[in-house]
């Protein structure tokens, strides 16, 4: 049976001066956006794209990244922030540096976090210029960061990039038992289609070590990658339902103007139809909708929203049809869970 959106609410606002954690006054946040999750060491972290000082966007100390830790990571309980990476003084430090130079690299971008053996990774785009219209901009190229001492200092060589254009100049992680990282992959902008790859985890940092999903095998060009969700396709993120034994996948539909939902029985697809989670008409500017990791989704999803005109984090919760309980015979289980099974990335 397909699993069937109910209805959607804003829980609380995570980041800027209104919010619980009032960022504002404690870390001189005022604006910020994106709020993708990771475990690491068994705390859950938040990472934000441009942030912004007193003003909010536009503002003063312009920021191309920013890292908090939080206490609580039950999404019930709003997400209370115990720290973030700062700078001596107290304020949000910028983890990756950019240029901030208008069609060389005008910022730099995390689109995913992982924790890999202690080490964390971060996925990033150096944006070259921001377009005109909303949802398109340019990127200079991807690649990947990373810190050994839990997020206070990073290193992003220049042998982990990709140069060229690729599809994944923005990516979704998944860490499966099979031995790969997989990452799902947009380009820039909001409105390519989505596209599917992997790598052995310890090769996290080797271009050249990447498989493509061509549609029935894997591939080393990249060029063979097929589109295994079709445009258009904004920010993303995946996560494993194990109740409805369905991978999940979110994004912002530009030309829908709504964050939707599409689900899977194993990562190469099929993937559903879209259906409408929350629209713009609901809140105005939607973007990044980020599911909270190792959760369990039933009968509620859980996960954070960018709005543009506030320019700051929310919290989100969807209800969703719950799961039927599982028909077991004697021959044991009905359904067996797939090989790319996720597992924690403590």
């Amino acid at each position: 049976m397909p699993l069937r959106v109910l209805d959607t609410e804003m829980l609380n606002q995570v980041t800027g001066k209104n919010s619980r954690n009032d960022t504002a006054a404690r870390w001189g946040v005022y604006g910020t956006d994106l709020g993708h999750m990771f475990w690491h060491r068994d705390q859950l972290y938040m990472v934000f794209g441009d942030t912004f000082g007193r003003g909010g966007f536009g503002g003063s100390n312009w920021l191309s990244n920013v890292m908090a830790r939080i206490a609580d990571p039950d999404p019930r309980h709003g997400f209370p922030f115990q720290s973030m990476i700062t700078e001596p003084d107290g304020a949000a430090k910028e983890l990756i540096r950019s240029r901030k130079i208008d069609g060389d690299e005008k910022t730099v971008i995390p689109t995913q976090g992982i924790s890999l053996g202690g080490r964390i990774y971060l996925h990033y785009m150096s944006v070259r210029h921001w377009g005109l219209t909303g949802g398109n901009w340019t990127v200079g190229h991807s690649g990947l960061a990373y810190s050994d001492d839990d997020g206070q200092t990073w290193a992003a060589p220049a042998s982990a990039t990709w140069r060229e254009a690729c599809g994944f100049e923005q990516v979704a992680f998944v860490l499966a038992k099979d031995g790969f990282l997989y990452s799902f992959g947009i380009p820039e902008g909001r409105f390519g289609g989505v596209r599917l790859r992997r790598v052995a985890r310890e090769h996290i940092l080797t271009p050249d070590a990447y498989e493509y999903w061509d549609g029935t095998k894997w591939e080393a060009d990249p060029k063979s990658a097929t589109v295994v969700v079709p445009a258009p396709a904004g920010e993303l993120s995946v996560a494993w339902s194990e109740p409805h034994h369905r991978w999940l996948m979110m994004y912002l539909d530009e030309n829908q103007r709504a964050v939707v939902l599409r689900t899977a029985p194993e990562l190469t697809g099929p993937w559903s139809d879209a259906q409408v989670v929350v629209t713009a008409d609901q809140y105005p500017g939607l973007y990044a909708p980020y599911i909270v990791p190792r959760t369990e989704i039933d009968g509620d999803l859980y996960y954070t929203m960018s709005q543009w005109g506030p320019y700051n984090v929310f919290l989100m919760h969807t209800r969703l049809e719950p799961a039927a309980p599982a028909v077991v015979s004697a021959d044991g289980p009905a359904v067996p869970l797939d090989a790319v099974t996720p597992v924690s990335s403590k």
